[in-house]
């Protein structure tokens, strides 16, 4: 028996829109490949000029920009559409500001994170994006990866879901470690999505 339109799961993915938009593609592209009940139903971005933006668009995903400037009246307002468009998870990709104690609270579904590295330390505050790539070359790490997280209001590093390991002693660069670090969040978002959805 076929599940209907209405048994499908319904997702939303908060970006800030500066980047491409990659972990949204790959989260779309496996739920596309897979048939999973699970489907993203909005995109909220901080901002319009963006690749990520038109990305989503030209996807086919209903997608809305909300300013992040003042985060409470952002929180009030996707609170609204959380409702509106019947969420049950959130999963940030690319989204670079902190979501309250009081709307992780208030919005009660499952809000995900995925950071670019195995060790907290770089993914602290003010570590996001190429700074952690640039970090752990830094350091001379022989593995990085990625790591998929409930959300945490005080560190936004709460219980890990689901990790994935990157062997990174052959990579010449910060860049190089980006490159693979990437291609392991993009195997990593999406099915794990699915395990919180589906208690797989």
């Amino acid at each position: 028996m076929e599940r209907t339109a209405s048994e499908t799961h319904r997702i939303a993915v908060f970006s800030s829109g500066l980047g491409r938009g990659s972990n949204l593609a790959a989260i779309h592209r496996y739920l596309s490949a897979t048939n999973q009940p699970v489907q993203i139903a909005l995109a909220v971005f901080t901002r319009a000029a963006s690749p990520a933006y038109a990305l989503a668009k030209d996807l086919g995903i209903s997608s809305c920009v909300v300013p992040a400037k003042e985060m409470p009246a952002f929180e009030r307002q996707v609170l609204s559409l959380i409702t509106d468009y019947r969420i049950e998870l959130i999963a940030l990709a690319g989204f670079m500001k902190q979501l309250s104690e009081n709307f992780l609270s208030l919005v009660q579904i499952p809000v995900l994170n995925i950071h670019p590295a195995l060790l907290p330390r770089y993914g602290g505050k003010g570590m996001y994006g190429m700074a952690v790539h640039e970090a752990v070359f830094a350091a001379g790490e022989e593995l990085s990866g990625a790591s998929i997280h409930r959300v945490d209001p005080l560190y936004d590093h709460g219980e890990i879901l689901a990790q994935k390991t990157v062997d990174i002693r052959d990579c010449k660069s910060a860049s190089e470690v980006a490159k693979a670090v990437l291609k392991a969040e993009h195997e990593l978002y999406g099915p794990t999505i699915c395990k919180v959805l589906l208690r797989l």
